[in-house]
This record gives structure tokens, C-alpha cells and sequence, in this order.
């Protein structure tokens, strides 16, 4: 039986858009630019009064898509712009350029013995970079400031030509970025960057592991295959239509990695009841045992280590893994936010969706928390794939088109990207 739609696709992209902007709005530091303004708390309402500098960095991006949308005033969008970058330069803690991964919103200081992060502080780098194109003038200069700063050699391992996981002052460094995951943006930021860069080589200096579902594939993936890892990077490079050296095509890899997920939640819809074809998209998010990582779909490496292809999941789907695959796969990533938006009421609040429902638990289970992280990517995704926005500005950097020169990702010949 046909149903009547509530609500047509762009209205509800609108909605989810507007509510993510009103989450980096509202969720941010507005005491009259103390030490922590600006900073944008990792979640709510449950926030305990704790900054993400990687939703800081969604954060300023998303401050973009709001002034380019007239959703507040434009010199208000930008005086907040402005007085965030200056918290980042002046009083959130740093070692050698690098954040650490949460902050007090009060102080900026390091909250929780925190690691200094990297992929954190290249997401709050691309936010700013996005924003320094956005505004230009005294913003640009501020944002490449922020990122002449950062010493990227001191976060690599000279002996394997990788960069470091992460960084405590009590017990240094620890781990490698030695597989595939949401990285590109680190190889491409580094190589570029006018005072420490580091060697393009980097970007072909991981194992690239390759594996199927079924018949979708190849793709190259991380442990847990969770979708955040083959989005973050393209919700501010542009990749479509580009290859690497040794002819990998990214953006057709997290076409695949989309595709898989999709089919793999079909595929076991028996098992986990939420699991479907109007739900699918497992990635990091919340769950009801709490925040879970390792949400995700094969190909994956914990299939092998465990001998386990459901290793990991308990049924729980996220809004933002659709979301923020919309690039990739927008007929299916709609319906799943189309049938998420009529049928389940209680996932939709102030901010849009909330974080994540389980209808395969009893009682089913649906997220209190809106997490800024998944806010941003949805954000991000949703509007690149309305009008190319994030794409177009960030892409007008010099460092940033720079980067993937340097290694060596460059436009396919002879094809036209439509």
C-alpha cells in the first residue's frame, strides 16, 4: 500500500541542516568571549560543560553554511567566527599546534587527561580553513595562523614514515595511523604545510587493505568498518573524479564501503530487527551500553580477528550514517532519513535527529544526546550534496589544493564529472 508522505526529502534536509546549525549556535561558548569562546560542546544535554575541538572544527564550517543560508545575520555569523579562531590561537591548550581532544568550555584547558589529538586538530583546521575562505579578510589570516602552527613532523615516526595515533604528555606517543581510515585529510594537510611539512610519501606509506561483501567491492578498509572513516576526509576534500598514484579512486571506495553497509544491514535485518533497507548506516555513535566505536559493517579487519562478521554490533542505527553518506548514495541515505523522520517521532528534537535508535533491544532504545561530531558530519554532507558548499570553499585554499598535489591526487584523464 502507498503511503503518503508527512514530509518531502528537501523539506527534511532543510530541517536537519537548520537544526545542526542551531546546535553549533547554541551549544557554543557565548560569555562575552571569556577563554573558552567559542567552543562548542562534544554533546548535549549531556555535556558536563566539555568542548570537542573536532566539533569546533564542524562547528566553523557549519557557521559558514549558516551565513551563506541567512539562517542569523551575516556580521553576527562572522564576529563568532572570528572570536572562536581567536580562542583557538590564544587560549585553547596546544602542544606544538596540536589540540587536545576535549577542553574545558570555560578555560580551554585540557579536560579529562585528554591526548593531544591529531585528526581532531586537522578537522578543527579544515573548519578553520573553510571559514578563512568563507569570510577571508582578518578570519583567513587567523585560520592560516592556526595552521602554520602545528608542527605535523613532530607527530611522526621517522622509523616507519607514519604518523603517530596519539599523544600524552605523561606517557608520549603510543600507536601508528597503519591502515585506512578517516586520515587522508592528515597526509594532505601535512605535506602542504609552509612550515613543518611533512613527506608526501606518507600518503602511500600504510598497508592498503582490501576486501569484499559479496560482490561490492573493492574496499580498501579500517578495523571496524564504520562509515565516519569514509566520510570525514570528503566532507572537506573534494575527491570525485581524482585518483592517487597507484590509481586509487577514494571517492569510489566510500561509494563502495556505503554500498556494503547498506546490503550487510539488509542482509542480517533478521538478526537485528532495526537493520533494513529504511535502516542501515552503522558507524561511531551512541548505543544503549553507551558511545561504541566499533559500529560497523564488513569488509573489516574485526571479522578476522574475532571470527566475527557482526562483532561489535547490537542493532543500533544512527542518522548520521546515512547522512553523512548522502554524497555517495542519495536515493538510499533519503529513504532511510525519509522513514527514520515518520516513524520514529521520538529520535527528532530541537537539534533534528538525535543520536541513534535500537529497535532490536526491549524496551527499544533512542538516544537522549545529540553528539557534535555526528551533528557536523550530517551538516556537512547533507549541504555538499545540495549545492557543493563546503567543496567549494574549502577547495579555493591554495595549502589545501597544494596537499593533494603533493601526493599525487590528481584528476582523472579524459572522463567529465557530472
Amino acid at each position: 500500500m502507498f503511503l503518503k508522505r508527512r514530509i518531502s526529502i528537501g523539506q527534511l534536509l532543510e530541517k536537519e541542516v537548520k537544526g545542526c546549525f542551531e546546535y553549533f549556535w547554541n551549544e557554543a561558548d557565548n560569555s562575552h568571549r571569556g577563554a573558552g569562546y567559542g567552543l562548542i560542546h562534544d554533546r548535549c544535554p549531556t555535556h558536563r560543560g566539555i568542548a570537542s575541538i573536532a566539533a569546533v572544527g564542524f562547528g566553523l564550517a557549519a557557521l559558514c553554511i549558516g551565513a551563506e543560508r541567512g539562517y542569523r545575520a551575516y556580521r553576527e555569523i562572522e564576529n563568532r567566527v572570528s572570536g572562536t579562531l581567536d580562542t583557538l590561537l590564544n587560549s585553547a591548550e596546544n602542544c606544538n599546534g596540536f589540540f587536545y581532544h576535549f577542553l574545558d568550555m570555560k578555560t580551554g584547558k585540557r579536560a579529562w587527561n585528554c591526548e593531544v589529538s591529531i585528526i581532531d586538530t586537522a578537522i578543527a583546521i579544515c573548519g578553520a580553513i573553510s571559514a578563512g575562505e568563507y569570510f577571508g579578510g582578518e578570519i583567513k589570516e587567523k585560520a592560516e595562523a592556526i595552521y602554520r602552527r602545528v608542527d605535523w613532523k613532530w607527530y611522526v615516526d621517522a622509523s616507519c614514515n607514519q604518523f603517530y595515533m596519539g599523544y600524552k604528555p605523561e606517557g608520549g606517543f603510543w600507536g601508528h595511523w597503519d591502515e585506512y581510515a578517516e586520515q587522508l585529510m592528515l597526509y594532505f594537510l601535512g605535506s602542504a604545510s609552509p612550515t613543518h611539512p611533512t613527506d608526501p610519501g606518507m600518503f602511500y606509506a600504510y598497508p592498503r587493505t582490501e576486501g569484499y561483501y559479496g560482490e561490492i567491492g573493492p574496499v580498501i578498509h579500517s578495523t571496524s568498518g564504520s562509515l565516519f572513516v569514509y566520510q570525514f576526509s570528503h566532507a572537506f576534500f573534494d575527491l570525485r573524479n581524482k585518483q592517487d598514484s597507484l590509481g586509487v579512486d577514494w571517492w569510489q571506495n566510500s561509494v563502495n564501503a556505503t554500498l556494503a553497509n547498506r546490503q550487510y544491514c539488509i542482509d542480517n535485518s533478521d538478526i537485528f530487527r532495526t537493520y533494513g533497507e529504511n535502516a542501515w548506516g552503522l558507524t561511531a555513535c551512541d548505543g544503549p551500553g553507551g558511545y561504541s566505536g566499533i559500529y560497523g559493517a564488513p569488509p573489516r579487519k574485526t571479522e578476522k580477528l574475532f571470527g566475527n562478521i557482526h562483532y561489535g554490533n547490537d542493532g543500533t542505527v544512527p542518522p548520521c550514517g546515512p547522512a553523512g553518506s548522502m554524497v555517495f548514495d542519495p536515493e538510499h541515505a533519503q529513504e532511510v532519513l525519509i522513514y527514520m523522520y515518520e516513524n520514529h517521532p521520538r529520535l527528532w528534537g530541537k537539534y533534528g535527529f538525535k543520536d541513534a535508535l535500537n529497535t532490536s533491544v526491549s524496551p527499544v532504545w533512542y538516544a537522549r544526546d545529540y553528539v557534535g561530531i555526528d551533528k557536523g558530519i550530517s551538516m556537512l554532507m547533507i549541504e555538499n550534496y545540495r549545492s557543493g558548499f563546503i567543496w567549494n570553499v574549502f577547495m579555493k585554499n591554495s595549502f589545501v589544493r597544494k596537499g593533494m598535489e603533493l601526493c599525487q591526487v590528481t584528476e582523472k584523464s579524459g572522463l567529465l564529472m557530472v
